[in-house]
């Protein structure tokens, strides 16, 4: 079974040293860009940037091609505030 997470679980998951659940319970674990840019920015804390310079086998990241709805675009993106 594939999973799509955003930035929050897998940040909370490396600094709590618990990563390794993900692929026991998924086979994949898929992410969007903006995820990978947010959990490497320089703003993420020192574990979370460390483990993503290699990520594992079953994270997938992949990019997003599709226009968002028109109603959408005042949205933020969502991030959690990596301070």
């Amino acid at each position: 079974m594939a999973v799509v997470s955003d930035t929050s679980p897998l940040c909370y998951l490396v600094l709590i040293d618990l990563i390794d659940l993900l692929p026991q319970l998924y086979n994949q674990v898929i992410i969007p860009h903006a995820v990978l840019h947010e959990l490497s920015a320089p703003q993420a804390p020192e574990p979370v940037q460390s483990w993503i310079v290699q990520p594992p086998a079953w994270l997938d990241v992949q990019r997003i091609d599709h226009q968002p709805d028109v109603g959408l675009i005042e949205l933020d993106l969502g991030g959690m505030p990596l301070t």
